[in-house]
């Protein structure tokens, strides 16, 4: 397996520990970011298009959030993607401005949130193992074809192994801080 395989390889590990931090900064932990609202999807001009496409999202103060809606006509439609996102949040209207206050945090609400997390890093350990076993295979299919001998298979299946041992300490690791930011008072 070239060195172009295993960057590639590496390339798509990052790919899912990126995605599990994307993940982790829409998990609310009582703070106002913009980024809460950033994957939320509003049903306008018959598509789907995402929060940042429709309006400007603000974090003015700490526990408060605001979407300026660029069109008029989808103020409804940006309010109810909003409420039916699951993230237990309550937008209130003001003409075009859409003000979403952030509420307290409860212990109960922060163990599900915990929950959550411990969810998405479980994803991200399932993808970085296919990454895995999509480079193992690869190596069998070049071994049975001649490509690779024995010894050089098993040098570059230990790499694998240990690439993906790295990316799954580096989850680990996002887990556990994300955890602690979550159950910080």
């Amino acid at each position: 397996m070239a060195d172009a395989e295993l960057s590639d390889l590496s390339r798509r590990m990052d790919g899912a520990l990126e995605a599990l931090r994307k993940e982790f900064a829409g998990l609310r932990t009582g703070r106002a970011a913009t980024s809460l609202l950033e994957p939320i999807t509003v049903e306008a001009y018959g598509s789907t298009m995402p929060m940042t496409q429709v309006g400007t999202v603000g974090a003015p103060e700490p526990r408060l959030l605001t979407v300026q809606v660029w069109d008029r006509g989808l103020v409804k439609a940006v309010e109810k993607a909003i409420r039916n996102s699951g993230l237990g949040l309550n937008p209130q209207t003001e003409g075009q401005t859409i003000r979403v206050p952030i509420p307290e945090v409860t212990e109960e609400r922060r163990q599900e949130l915990s929950r959550v997390a411990a969810k998405y890093a479980e994803q991200a350990r399932v993808a970085v193992r296919n990454v895995r076993r999509d480079g193992m295979d690869s190596l069998k299919r070049k071994e049975k074809a001649g490509e690779l001998s024995q010894d050089e298979h098993k040098g570059q299946a230990d790499k694998i192994q240990a690439m993906t041992d790295s990316h799954i300490k580096k989850i680990d690791e996002t887990l556990a801080a994300k955890e602690k930011e979550i159950m910080q008072i």
